[in-house]
Order: C-alpha cells, then sequence, then structure tokens
C-alpha cells in the first residue's frame, strides 16, 4: 500500500533567477520539499548552477 500523506508537506520546484538573462541554453532547477503551513510563501534559495558554475539565486515555481 502506498503511505498516506499527512498534507503539510508539498512538493516544489526551484528555477534560478539568473540563468534567463545570461543566455544560456537550458536551466538550473531543483526539487524539493517544504511545510505549507510553514512557509506559506514562495520559497528562494542559494543554489549552485552547474552551468553558470557559482551559487546563484532559485526562486520557487509553481
Amino acid at each position: 500500500m502506498a503511505k498516506k500523506s499527512k498534507g503539510n508537506r508539498i512538493q516544489i520546484i526551484l528555477e534560478c533567477t539568473e540563468h534567463k538573462s545570461s543566455g544560456m541554453p537550458g536551466t538550473s532547477r531543483y526539487v524539493t520539499q517544504k511545510n505549507k503551513k510553514n512557509t506559506p510563501a514562495r520559497m528562494e534559495l542559494k543554489k549552485y548552477n552547474p552551468i553558470l558554475r557559482k551559487y546563484t539565486l532559485h526562486r520557487e515555481i509553481k
């Protein structure tokens, strides 16, 4: 049987904000989870972008 979801944790996608303006092909995305009860706003984290080879701001997309 499948594990029953508790309802507060949801899966989100984080996308690089600097990559679109750089003009390089491809995108940098990360998949993670957040607790929507504790963090109702969109998440922003500094993550590594392997195409730009530096840490950049990644913002939640929906």
